[in-house]
């Protein structure tokens, strides 16, 4: 199993600056993308961004050019950037991490627990 723990969200006014951490512990060979979706209220999670293996990123577009992700891999951790925070940036951030098992190559995703990041004057 895969442990994965978030820190960093809480409240900050429009135009502002947080900076998200997820570390990963327990089984973490072989883990492949690590990421964070995004959950507000009334809507579906949604990818926000993922950095893969090769250091490649996947980017929302609704957060391209104010959010970066970056990972250490020393430290089993990623985080994500978030500049120019926005009202609809408020959401429960999740992070994510998967890796292939098995012969059939089945994809097994792990989550924390959640962190809020409200976004409000």
């Amino acid at each position: 199993q895969v442990q994965l723990v978030e820190s960093g969200g809480g409240l900050v006014q429009p135009g502002g600056s947080l900076r998200l951490s997820c570390a990963a512990s327990g089984s973490i060979f072989s883990l492949n993308t690590m990421g964070w979706y995004r959950q507000a209220p009334g809507k579906q999670r949604e990818l926000v961004a993922q950095i893969k293996p090769d250091g490649s990123r996947d980017i929302a577009d609704s957060v391209k050019g104010r959010f970066t992700i970056s990972r250490d891999s020393a430290k089993n951790t990623v985080y994500l950037q978030m500049g120019s925070l926005k009202p609809e940036d408020t959401a429960v951030y999740y992070c994510n991490a998967w890796r292939y098992r098995g012969l059939k190559l089945t994809r097994e995703d792990y989550w924390g627990q959640g962190t809020q990041v409200t976004v409000s004057s």
